[in-house]
């Protein structure tokens, strides 16, 4: 038997290779999918199925495009939501490929339409290991208010049950291989380990350690941030995915003065990190380091936005445009490159922000309005600086035009580079007296400043759910 994991950093995704007496499966491709068709060249594999757990949120599935390539059966399960595939399968059904046997188990609960696949060696009794999607992960199982989030409670206990009846009878011995990793977007706290059982997981993991009561309470209180472009996924995806229309080829390298005429047309992407976008950067620009483009790209663009990026080096459009089109955001349309430096000799017009170290902070905090950028989870229960704000970056344009805040801003974060973003759109929106503190909580706890848990009223989250965007009473003065 061939194993093989395919990993896909900034966006924690995780694709497979199973194969058998030189037949092959490939287990939920992203995108683009020729290092898939390489991997299986060169291991002397044919791609004969293509199985997909469920439809992903944060990435564009590449199983159409893969069959393309392949001539491969596409497969999922018997749900009225994968019309796009070949062959369906029931709950409990099964299939064979070389020595391999595959049985499909239907867990709802992350989506609809989920499914689990488990895997059995011939003449073995036990399961070998089992393909979960985003119902289950390591060290965390999926987030369950994507179809609706009124429905997170009714969810929760759906994925319970699913869990509890479905994955965990398939015994301790079993490998986990989830779709998503430590990082990702469709889950909470993912166990940065790549490797577990279900023995294991059923030791710590909260799937197994808590009862069911308790899970849908802490599934109702984990209230992640849903990006705009999670709802161009699952259009494109319900359908298999969408090809690959252009090219890296077809972006073009511009010169300073192109790039400030054509920019206009559409919005700027800064690459560089926070640092280097506080010294100095493109007025009206965003601030999203590189491996960011795979989540918070799809925050400030959407499908047919044009994009102008800028870069840190040329070297560093490979992996751009693969971020960028992997959530769906094709219109690359030019780059700056070389540090920034032929746009400064241009001449051309440059903005600044402010920077601030935990030290200063710390002693002129009252100077200063603090608002914390980070998930609202992040800010309650891992502890914030007290008198901050919370509203996570995506929502930063509702927020502040909904609060009068008088002090000078400075934007926080883990580190800063969520905070260089939340710095780049209150200059978009006018707010010129703001800061990035850099370092972020995480120098704040290091120097053993004071912090402060729980405060879920002075998050903007809790405003969005019970005040209808009402001012959070807080005016600075």
């Amino acid at each position: 038997m061939i194993f093989e994991r395919i990993k896909t950093l900034g966006m924690a995704h995780n694709a497979y290779l199973l194969a058998s007496k030189g037949k092959g499966i490939l287990i939920d491709p992203r995108r683009d999918v020729e290092e898939y068709v390489q991997l299986a060249r060169s291991k002397g594999v044919k791609i004969e199925y293509i199985l997909n757990t469920h439809r992903q949120e944060d990435f564009v599935l590449g199983s159409n495009q893969l069959k393309k390539l392949t001539d491969a059966k596409l497969v999922g399960g018997d749900h009225k939501l994968f019309e796009h595939c070949d062959i369906y399968l029931k709950n409990n059904e099964e299939f064979e490929i070389g020595e391999i046997k595959i049985k499909a188990l239907h867990t709802p609960g992350h989506t609809p339409e989920s499914m689990t696949y488990a895997v059995y060696i011939k003449d073995a009794k036990d399961c070998w290991g089992v393909f979960t999607g985003d119902a289950l992960f390591i060290g965390e199982a999926g987030r369950t208010d994507l179809p609706d989030k009124n429905k997170t409670a009714e969810n929760a206990e759906l994925l319970y049950e699913s869990i509890h009846k479905k994955i965990l009878p398939l015994g301790p011995q079993t490998l986990l291989y989830p779709a998503h990793g430590s990082g990702s977007v469709c889950g909470g706290n993912i166990a940065e380990n790549d490797h577990s059982t279900l023995g294991l997981e059923f030791a710590y993991n909260p799937a197994f350690t808590l009862s069911k009561e308790k899970f849908v309470e802490q599934k109702v209180h984990e209230r992640l941030p849903h990006p705009p472009y999670f709802s161009l996924m699952e259009e494109v995806n319900l359908k298999g995915g969408i090809p690959l229309e252009s090219s890296i080829d077809s972006i073009k390298i511009l010169t300073p003065e192109e790039f400030s005429e054509k920019s206009n047309e559409g919005i700027i992407i800064d690459t560089r990190l926070p640092e280097a976008f506080a010294g100095a950067h493109i007025p009206k620009s965003f601030s999203i380091w590189l491996d960011g483009l795979s989540v918070f790209g799809g925050w400030v663009a959407k499908k047919d936005t044009p994009i102008y990026l800028v870069l840190e080096n040329k070297t560093d459009l490979d992996m751009a445009y693969k971020h960028l089109t992997r959530i769906g955001m094709d219109n690359i349309k030019g780059v700056l490159t070389e540090n920034f430096e032929k746009w400064r000799n241009a001449g051309l017009p440059i903005e600044s922000s402010g920077i601030i170290s935990a030290k200063k902070l710390n002693e002129q905090l009252d100077q200063f309005q603090v608002v914390d950028v980070r998930e609202v989870n992040e800010y309650e229960d891992e502890g914030h600086i007290p008198g901050s704000l919370n509203c996570y970056v995506g929502n930063l344009v509702e927020f502040i035009k909904s609060n009068k805040i008088k002090k000078p801003i400075v934007v926080t974060c883990s580190v800063g580079h969520r905070a260089s973003l939340g710095v780049s759109i209150l200059l978009r929106e006018g707010q010129n007296n703001v800061s990035n503190f850099l370092g972020g909580m995480t120098a704040w706890k290091k120097l053993g400043n004071p912090t402060k848990k729980g405060d879920s009223e002075k998050s903007f989250y809790y405003v969005m759910e019970h005040e209808s965007f009402q001012n959070i009473g807080l005016q600075m003065q």
